[in-house]
């Protein structure tokens, strides 16, 4: 449920307090009749204290100095996620330790998403499974200004719309198919009221989605080609028009040219459909001024006798062939119809396409920062600055031409891989970039290495929700 309530003091009937902090000074005002001198208490970042006083429980959180969005996020996940055992359904978050902060309102943002974050749950199919811990009611205590009710709703929207993110990277590919895909989508429009429209196989077909279809050939499930839109309800200015563009592999065993080991991750193959889709219901359920168009092109990559094989050529929407090195080089082939797609028939002021797409992103960025491309160096920055501030980290790589060459095809106009171990992030995104119709305002998130990996939720690998926040805070403060 996780409903918010503001209030300018804690409520007798609450038992349960949460105080952020950044020094030891703060709490002797805070709790003014407690022996702060005999207590071990610094209000380091990550240190942590439990106090039972006047038959109330404070927990108190340190932030250590200047806290920013990130650092006050993850001290909120990292302290909560151990404690749900021991915390009330309802409880409060008395923020008077932070009220001299300039940044205070992003700090009650990442306060109120942490919190809900750390109840994330991942036991999604096991039959002894208890009901999910949630907060019934979260009381803030701080001024009910405007500002601060637009921050307390962004966290706790942002933190649903990640859990719903993160489930539907870590359902097995018996339970999220393409169809479950277009399933979520249009529940989500009708809940939040954005459009939704799902092509399938036989409109695609005639649609000549011929590269999306070539890497479900060998798949006995029917893809989906997924396209929502949203728009702002009476705007008082003119929007921007940003069209997002996910890979939604549900399942990748690399076809003919199959994977040989780790393929049990390959259902989170799908990670760049959730960015967008996570990205699409967060902005409609906080009305943000933007009209935006999502593009989810959705198929298993699976083996039959009839999957594409390495060399064949096959056509594409934008009306280019492209000679297939290898089957397993799939995400690429999808995102091509999509991005063209979106291109020809929205023609957005901003592309965006995101996608699990590249080993090579991992090996050079590792775990906790996704690739980025473009040509545009002020998109670069902006998304460079957000990543940092949201801890949504990305880091923007080359796209010099020579590059290109490198997919340089003798019998066709483009092949899908340069057979080679190096530089294979980087030629993915200028196989991209040739169908974009050399959009001058073009990003491609690699982001394999970051949307699954290790959490604080499970022992394995497992689902980040990364990418909604980073989107939507670029769409919040730049349109």
């Amino acid at each position: 449920m996780n409903m918010l309530h503001f209030s300018t003091e804690v409520s007798a009937q609450i038992s349960q307090i949460i105080i952020p902090v950044t020094s030891k000074k703060t709490l002797t005002e805070i709790i003014p009749d407690l022996d702060w001198e005999n207590i071990d208490f610094e209000a380091k970042k990550g240190e942590n204290l439990s106090v039972f006083h006047n038959a109330k429980k404070y927990y108190l959180f340190g932030l250590g100095e200047s806290p920013t969005f990130e650092s006050t996020l993850h001290v909120f996940i990292k302290s909560s996620v151990n404690r749900l055992n021991k915390f009330s359904k309802e409880i409060a978050i008395d923020f008077a330790g932070l009220s001299g902060e300039a940044n205070f309102s992003e700090l009650l943002d990442a306060s109120v998403n942490g919190l809900i974050s750390a109840t994330y749950d991942i036991s999604l199919y096991k039959s002894d499974k208890e009901n999910s811990f949630q907060f019934s009611e979260i009381h803030l205590v701080c001024e009910n200004s405007e500002s601060n009710q637009e921050a307390g709703n962004r966290g706790k929207n942002t933190a649903e719309v990640q859990h719903r993110m993160m489930d539907l990277v870590n359902a097995p590919a018996n339970y999220l198919q393409p169809k479950h895909l277009a399933e979520w989508t249009v529940e989500s429009g009708k809940k939040y009221d954005y459009e939704v429209k799902i092509v399938d196989k036989a409109e695609a077909e005639e649609i000549g989605l011929h590269s999306f279809l070539a890497v479900n050939q060998g798949s006995v499930t029917e893809p989906k080609f997924i396209i929502a839109e949203y728009k702002p309800k009476n705007p008082t200015k003119i929007v921007k028009k940003i069209g997002l563009v996910g890979k939604g592999v549900t399942y990748d065993t690399g076809g003919l040219s199959i994977k040989t080991a780790g393929m049990h991750y390959m259902k989170s193959d799908m990670g760049g459909a959730a960015m967008v889709l996570g990205t699409l219901e967060l902005v409609a359920r906080l009305q943000l001024p933007v009209h935006l168009i999502v593009i989810v092109p959705a198929t298993e990559n699976d083996v039959d006798a009839h999957s594409v094989k390495p060399g064949d050529v096959i056509g594409s929407y934008s009306g280019k062939t492209i000679e297939v090195i290898d089957t397993d080089a799939e995400g690429r082939l999808v995102l091509a119809d999509g991005l063209n797609y979106m291109v020809k028939n929205y023609n957005p002021e901003i592309l965006i396409d995101a996608a699990t797409l590249t080993g090579n992103s991992v090996l050079a960025l590792g775990t906790k920062v996704g690739a980025m491309y473009t040509t545009d160096k002020e998109l670069a920055e902006i998304f460079t600055k957000i990543g940092e501030e949201t801890g949504e980290y990305t880091w923007q790589l080359p796209l010099w031409d020579f590059y290109a060459r490198e997919m340089d095809s003798d019998i066709a106009d483009i092949k899908n891989y340069h057979g080679k171990p190096t530089a294979g992030s980087i030629t993915a995104a200028k196989f991209l970039q040739f169908f974009t119709e050399e959009h001058p305002k073009w990003v491609h998130f690699d982001m394999a290495g970051v949307a699954f990996g290790p959490t604080p939720y499970g022992k394995d690998k497992n689902a980040t929700g990364y990418g909604a926040r980073l989107l939507m805070e670029f769409l919040r403060k730049t349109n």
